[in-house]
């Protein structure tokens, strides 16, 4: 696929959210008006900006990445301003300007590595790491001081952080951003240690592990950036970083090992977990046993099991189904607001768009000579992947709910950032690795 191929399905998925925005209008009795022209123009700035900076400052970036992200982003975005009507909300102005807000800053992230390589996070690692902690330590600031940055605790987790500039404010979570910081941090550390992590073993019967010395500090480093997350009350973010911490350390050294113990310690984690949290016991409960509990614990995931069986095949359409009745529908359950209205079709194009995108990511890692941008686009594919199947896996019931969002498509800013972010990083790696 070229370049040009690329900016015509930008377009193509701009057109997408206008259309769906115009279906909902019309599917509501509404006539059509500045909503759609809005959306079409907000998507056609957003991304064909972020396409024109992919030609300016990583041309040789994959043309395969941006489409399928854009076409995501489009279908999450036509289904929260469908949510929107029905719950009189305003989400879906919000989400504009953090749609504009987030290609933005990714498109400024590929200009900030135009005159220098993805590298520099290797050799300034020690630095990305402190950085991280210090975004994740963020929402524990105090919440009632005169200053303009302030923690904020929501639903019990305090996960936000509030920042005043007088005329306006707004929140975000700084761990979306963070955990792009870790992620380099364990590739660097595994790229300047792959070869001890493979070849210096000490056995234990027939159980081979690495010297201490090489692993214990990344295991300290993991172990606090997961323990500050626990006590913040976001075990879903605490448990994004360690499946992906586990599979980076697998795709470094190729040990299956690790994937065994990595399988082990989460088991107990999360056996503790549900012993230690309120909210990990509900969340078991309600993914055992919905039903049982249909007016309190699973009331949330029962609605969207129906919501999907409503969907059937085809879908009610959009704007013609009640994903309303989902609670927090445009944020952790958008999937099922995209099954009842789109049908058994929308959700598997929707899995198609998320496996296209993490296939390329990872095929960007494949096809990388060098040790560092291989780790580090793996790690990224993996982060989007872990994320992609902890939230539908949630939906469908395959694993407890962790709250974490669908990549893309749920309402919010800060992983809509945190992601469009991460996708410019891979066409960096992308750029950089092109023969």
């Amino acid at each position: 696929m070229t370049r040009n191929t690329e900016g015509a399905l930008i377009v193509a998925a701009s057109v997408l959210a206008a259309f769906g925005v115009t279906l909902v209008n019309f599917a509501q009795d509404r006539s059509l008006d500045a909503q759609t022209a809005l959306t079409f123009l907000v998507f056609l700035i957003a991304f064909g900006g972020l396409h024109l900076a992919v030609r300016a400052f990583a041309p040789k970036a994959t043309p395969l990445l941006l489409a399928p992200v854009t076409a995501l982003t489009a279908l999450g975005f036509f289904q929260i301003y469908r949510l929107d009507l029905a719950m009189e909300t305003d989400r879906a102005s919000f989400q504009r300007w953090w749609i504009l807000i987030a290609a933005t800053l990714a498109s400024l992230t590929l200009l900030v590595f135009k005159g220098t390589t993805i590298s520099i996070l290797r050799r300034y690692r020690n630095i990305t790491l402190l950085v991280s902690l210090a975004l994740i330590l963020l929402p524990n600031l105090p919440a009632d001081w005169g200053f303009p940055l302030r923690g904020l605790s929501v639903n019990g987790s305090r996960l936000w952080v509030l920042l005043d500039v007088g005329f306006t404010s707004f929140q975000f979570q700084p761990a979306e951003l963070a955990k792009l910081g870790l992620v380099a941090y364990v590739a660097g550390y595994l790229a300047d240690h792959q070869r001890a992590l493979r070849e210096a073993k000490r056995h234990i019967g027939p159980i081979a592990f690495p010297e201490p010395r090489q692993l214990i500090p990344l295991l300290i480093t993991w172990g606090v950036s997961v323990l500050i997350l626990i006590s913040q009350r976001d075990l879903g973010a605490s448990l994004l970083l360690f499946v992906g911490f586990v599979l980076l350390l697998y795709a470094a050294t190729g040990t299956t090992g690790y994937l065994v113990a990595g399988g082990f310690m989460g088991l107990v984690a999360g056996v503790a977990s549900y012993l230690a949290f309120d909210h990990v016991q509900r969340r078991v409960i309600a993914w055992v046993a919905p039903f049982e509990h249909y007016e309190d614990e699973g009331f949330q995931i029962a609605q969207g099991l129906f919501a999907l069986g409503t969907g059937s095949l085809s879908g009610a359409g959009p704007g013609l189904g009640r994903p309303d009745l989902i609670p927090n529908a445009s944020t952790d359950f958008i999937f099922a607001a995209v099954g009842e209205e789109l049908g058994f079709a929308g959700t598997v194009s929707v899995i198609a768009l998320f496996a296209v995108t993490v296939a390329v990511g990872l095929g960007i890692a494949f096809r990388s000579r060098d040790t560092f941008r291989k780790l580090f686009a793996a790690g990224l594919s993996f982060v989007l992947a872990v994320q992609t199947i902890l939230i539908i896996g949630g939906i469908l019931r395959l694993v407890p709910l962790t709250g974490i969002t669908l990549p893309f498509m749920s309402y919010g800013g800060s992983a809509l950032v945190g992601n469009l972010i991460l996708v410019a990083l891979l066409l960096r790696i992308s750029h950089e690795e092109a023969p």
